[in-house]
């Protein structure tokens, strides 16, 4: 296929799954097939709700118009991605949120590239059915989409994402083959005390998206001194539900503990913990913060001390590059790539490796 046709039937994939998720249509087998991986997602993993998993859904589904596809595609060279011969691509997939290893299978079937998928248990039916809904649009991704359920038997590169320790035993293992290796990341926020009640609204959804387990989702912000959280607690109150799911209430009880035992000063609005700390990741159920005198405060550390563990910074304030809109940072563009690093581009160099 050229690249051409591949990118008509991304396409056409947003708009059946835009379609499903209205139920617009008669549904095809395929279709069924995830339409029954969404309504079972929760059943598979508690994290999973019916609403996370419709949302991941409608944002890749967004993703994939027209017009953000020639946007995206128009950056690279189409010689590049009509390759004559193509290259069997290991993808190793996280399971942290519903669909996080979708973009990693556009990028290697757009290249023109063999997907070699290896799902995360936690993930897996709902990877597997959107794979299927591909070759139903068109029969000759067959050729092109595999799962392995063991360890890869036979690949020529590896795109991994893991934790920081996983990712050193991936990259030892996988050393060998040219690759492109994830670690841990977390974004954050810095506010001004100046941003409207729409704005901390538009925030909650950063922090208590997915539960707070994407590495798009803000762990920590930054505020100035003598900021008034309680106009960050009124704003994030429409998120109070969220301990209303078993898995993150049970995390917000035990972190609660082991802070009140540690004697850790806390901020507690019954759904979330904010305590002071450097530390940009924070566990599930709370959320860190710290005091600022001036931005410049504020990108010295990130220069500094934070290189290469920052996804994305929310603010309003246009002194910090790639400052991202409240509300945004969970509904990434195509371009948008996990850690800064091209994956295309990655992709696309092999062949002349």
């Amino acid at each position: 296929m050229e690249l051409e046709q591949r990118s008509a039937v991304f396409t056409e994939l947003g708009r059946q799954l835009k379609s499903i998720l209205t139920r617009e249509s008669e549904a095809s087998f395929a279709a069924s097939t995830l339409i029954d991986a969404i309504d079972n997602a929760k059943n598979l993993n508690g994290w999973f709700t019916r609403d996370n998993v419709v949302h991941a859904i409608s944002c890749i589904a967004d993703s994939l118009e027209e017009e953000k596809m020639s946007r995206w595609l128009k950056s690279y060279s189409k010689a590049s991605l009509n390759r004559n011969s193509s290259m069997r691509i290991g993808v190793l997939m996280a399971g942290n949120i519903p669909l996080v290893g979708f973009h990693d299978m556009l990028c290697v079937l757009i290249s023109g590239h063999h997907f070699v998928g290896k799902a995360s248990s936690k993930d897996g039916t709902l990877i597997n059915a959107v794979a299927k809904l591909i070759i139903d649009i068109q029969p000759e991704f067959e050729s092109s989409i595999e799962f392995e359920q063991n360890s890869f038997s036979s690949i020529d590169a590896i795109i991994a994402t893991g934790s920081d320790n996983a990712s050193t035993y991936i990259q030892y293992y996988f050393d060998k083959y040219p690759n492109l290796i994830r670690k841990n990341r977390n974004s954050i926020a810095i506010l001004t005390g100046n941003e409207s009640q729409q704005e901390i609204e538009l925030l909650g959804e950063d922090i208590f998206r997915y539960f707070g387990l994407g590495c798009r989702n803000v762990s920590k912000i930054y505020v100035p001194v003598n900021y008034d959280f309680d106009k960050l607690f009124k704003g994030l109150f429409k998120y109070s539900n969220v301990v209303e799911n078993n898995k993150y209430a049970n995390n917000y009880d035990y972190n609660k503990a082991i802070l009140l035992l540690d004697k850790v000063q806390l901020l507690d609005n019954g759904f979330i913990l904010l305590h002071e700390d450097e530390q940009i990741a924070s566990p599930v159920g709370t959320l860190h913060y710290e005091y600022y005198h001036s931005t410049k405060e504020v990108l010295k550390k990130l220069d500094q001390l934070y290189t290469g563990k920052v996804q994305c910074v929310v603010s309003n304030d246009k002194t910090f590059p790639k400052a991202v809109t409240f509300g945004s940072t969970q509904n990434p563009q195509l371009w948008e790539y996990a850690d800064g690093v091209d994956t295309l581009e990655f992709l696309n160099t092999l062949s002349d490796k």
